[in-house]
């Protein structure tokens, strides 16, 4: 009998987990966007609280200029915080908070280049890739206990916790997402550049450059789990056509962002 009701609930949990991201991919999700939107501003919070935060403002108006053009495509009210890091990376977390390294805008020419990479990362978001993961990788017990662990970053659940939200290696782990997910990401970024009026033509530039910039040693920390490059242009190569059409009709409505690095 209790077999029976387990095999039950189980059928139950699957059927209710039942999600479609953007692109039309089917994914298991079983966790409240609600909780993982807490972790996320808890995550944050912990971020601005140990590390340091940019005082440049030429950075920060240049990253929230192209973030904003961006948010306006995704609607909903989203944090922007520039670190002072220089490793080359950006992220976005559940409950609408981006962050940005000095590194990275450093590295890329112009506002297109950075808008490659916030919109992957708000694609990520968009997606619901840290839920997914986060069904896919912990039992509903352990789910709440990582809720409740990433307000403990020193700890090993809590740098798990951190790690499956996708801030990647502040807290020392690196849990990153799969290749699916990071490949789904680029689209919906290279979609939602094109539409806010960015030059999509310019992400394969950026990746290139973040490729370069490893100068044949380990990888930029952005890519490291990433396709690999010629993957990655191949797929984007693909969709250029597509997101072409995009950028030409934010264009003829007037969507044409003006951020001066």
């Amino acid at each position: 009998m209790l077999k029976k009701s387990l095999f039950a609930l189980a059928c139950i949990l699957a059927v209710s987990a039942c999600a479609t991201s953007p692109t039309g991919r089917s994914q298991f999700i079983y966790m409240p966007d609600a909780q993982l939107n807490q972790m996320g501003l808890q995550a944050f919070d912990n971020l601005k609280a140990e590390k340091p935060v940019s005082n440049n403002q030429r950075y920060i108006k240049f990253a929230n200029c192209v973030a904003e053009a961006l948010i306006h495509e995704v609607g909903g009210n989203w944090e922007v915080v520039v670190f002072e890091d220089k490793s080359l990376n950006a992220f976005a977390l559940p409950g609408n908070k981006i962050g940005v390294h000095s590194g990275l805008i450093e590295l890329v020419d112009n506002q297109d280049q950075l808008a490659a990479v916030i919109g992957h990362e708000i694609g990520h978001v968009m997606a619901r890739h840290s839920n997914e993961r986060m069904s896919q990788e912990t039992a509903v017990n352990t789910g709440i206990a990582l809720i409740q662990a990433v307000s403990a970053p020193e700890t090993a659940l809590g740098q798990t916790a951190i790690g499956l939200l996708g801030v990647g290696a502040q807290y020392g782990i690196i849990l990153p997402y799969s290749r699916t997910h990071e490949s789904e990401a680029d689209i919906i970024g290279l979609d939602l550049m094109a539409k806010a009026g960015f030059d999509p033509r310019q992400s394969i530039t950026l990746w290139q450059k973040m490729d370069a910039a490893g100068n044949g040693q380990e990888p930029a920390e952005f890519l490291s789990t990433h396709p690999s490059h010629g993957t990655r242009i191949e797929d984007l190569n693909k969709h250029m056509s597509k997101a072409m059409q995009y950028r030409q009709q934010a264009l003829a409505i007037g969507k044409q962002p003006r951020c001066s690095k």
